[in-house]
């Protein structure tokens, strides 16, 4: 049988790109993910596999090279800029009809990221409010992305088991 690599219907590079907030499931929900998919013939695509001293700008070409994305929204996802660039770039992949996203709810009420409520929200604003005097319509991108994803059909992991929603 013929590696998944080698077959002329799969595009080369990432396949599944998987968009979430390193600090809070890298060693944990991630590594178990990206090995269940590498394990069943998937291309997973994740930032550690990008040899170090790259440039993180290469993440865009990753989620453009990819055919479905996945955003894990987590408790402590809004903390990051860096996740919620990547969740632009997603969402801009995604209205162009280069991209399929799947948003997984790790452990987070699908409603509390729609409504940007609770520590949530909150994390979304201070990280803005963060730049200073140089605030700019980043959290109206943000926004818009994070909204964008919650009306897609997703999942939401609650304890060791997927639910789907709607």
């Amino acid at each position: 049988m013929a590696a998944p690599s080698s077959s002329p219907n799969v595009k080369e590079g990432p396949q599944v790109f998987i968009n979430f907030r390193g600090a809070e499931l890298r060693k944990t929900f991630i590594s178990h993910l990206e090995s269940a998919l590498k394990r069943i013939g998937i291309n997973a695509y994740i930032d550690s596999n990008e040899p170090a001293g790259e440039n993180l700008h290469k993440l865009f070409e990753r989620i453009e090279e990819s055919n479905v994305a996945l955003a894990i929204l987590s408790s402590r996802y809004t903390e990051s800029n860096w996740c919620l660039k990547e969740l632009v770039k997603i969402m801009e992949c995604v209205e162009q009809d280069n991209l399929w996203v799947i948003p997984i709810f790790y452990k987070l009420d699908p409603g509390t990221v729609k409504g940007l409520d609770g520590d949530f929200g909150i994390q979304l604003w201070d990280l803005w409010r963060k730049t200073g005097r140089n605030r700019d319509d980043r959290i109206l991108k943000w926004d818009a992305a994070l909204q964008g994803v919650t009306s897609k059909f997703g999942l939401v992991w609650e304890t060791s088991r997927f639910t789907g929603i709607n």
